[in-house]
């Protein structure tokens, strides 16, 4: 991106492209290209631009902006800690072209400095904003951009639209995975039956890996704090179970014994029925098989696909046996 280019987004979010000191590229992102806009006033932005639509990609990942916008007004409703939306444009011939302008959340990705004396506190308060997140209620089900068509009224007509369109893509992009498409197809329909639970469309991040959870420092030596959940162009309106995935990322959910009690004590419903179970067992072999598909519209199948191999491939193989 260009300084020409974020002065123009400024000014059409109504403030003065003058104003603007320094663009740094934000790393991170395997999707969007982001930066992080610093005002003369010491006030910072964040600005994400998309690909050009003849990009390769999921089919899934079609205006990812529009789901991140959603989430982000969503969440704003509810108090939890995330960007605010300043501008937003859909319209590739616009002169800023498409974007997201959003604000920026203090803090940095989760990562080894959080100590395991601070992890509860900080894991408990988590705990407590999904379930908070989790009470907004959406007008349908599935992904607000329309990748993959109009919201559907129940939630076993969306997540098996999702899961063909991700089993599509490995088809069309010859993806290796650990069993063939065909017999993870069979696996997953045999679990369907379990998303019927499903009565109601919440918000749902699906991507709070530790790198998408910002930990706040306050100055004085005070406990860390979740500063802000970012990136949340994943969402859909679904299952809240689903949240459990990324929030264990290649782990299990039920050992996580802050974030259960901080998400009951908000008001969060976490009982691992059998059903509840099975579709855990679905979400997760949707991330996962996402996370091995990915790697060739993104090219990085050289980098990537030996750790998707040793790391994600026996946790996506696990999940399909227990959907068995």
């Amino acid at each position: 991106m260009s300084e020409a280019r974020a002065r123009r987004v400024l000014e059409a979010a109504g403030m003065s492209g003058e104003r603007l000191v320094r663009c740094r590229s934000l790393a991170g992102g395997t999707y969007n290209a982001v930066e992080e806009l610093l005002l003369d006033d010491g006030s910072r932005y964040v600005l994400k631009v998309p690909p050009p639509p003849s990009d390769p990609g999921m089919r899934h990942e079609r205006e990812l902006l529009v789901s991140e916008a959603e989430f982000y007004r969503a969440a704003a409703t509810v108090d939890v800690t995330a960007p605010r939306v300043v501008g937003v444009c859909h319209d590739e011939a616009a002169s800023t072209g498409r974007y997201l302008l959003m604000t920026a959340c203090p803090g940095e990705p989760w990562d080894s400095s959080v100590t395991e004396g601070e992890r509860p506190g900080l894991r408990g308060e988590l705990g407590r904003q999904m379930a908070r997140l989790h009470r907004v209620t959406g007008p349908g089900f599935g992904y607000p951009s329309g990748a993959l068509g109009p919201l559907a009224g129940d939630w076993r007509t969306a997540f098996t639209t999702m899961y063909d369109a991700v089993l599509d893509d490995a088809r069309r992009y010859s993806a290796w995975l650990p069993r063939p498409v065909d017999e993870i197809a069979r696996s997953a329909k045999a679990a369907y039956d379990a998303l019927d639970e499903v009565t109601e469309p919440r918000l749902v991040h699906f991507d709070l890996w530790d790198g998408n959870i910002l930990v706040e420092r306050p100055e004085g030596g005070a406990a860390p704090r979740i500063g802000g959940l970012i990136d949340g162009e994943r969402m859909f309106w679904g299952d809240p179970l689903a949240e459990f995935v990324s929030l264990a990322l290649l782990g299990d959910i039920e050992v996580d014994e802050a974030f259960l009690e901080g998400y009951q004590q908000a008001g969060g419903n976490a009982v691992f029925t059998s059903a509840a179970r099975r579709r855990l067992a679905l979400y997760r072999s949707y991330l996962y098989l996402i996370m091995h598909i990915e790697l060739v519209p993104r090219a990085q199948v050289e980098e990537r696909q030996p750790w998707i191999r040793d790391a994600v491939a026996p946790e996506l193989t696990a999940a399909l046996d227990a959907l068995d």
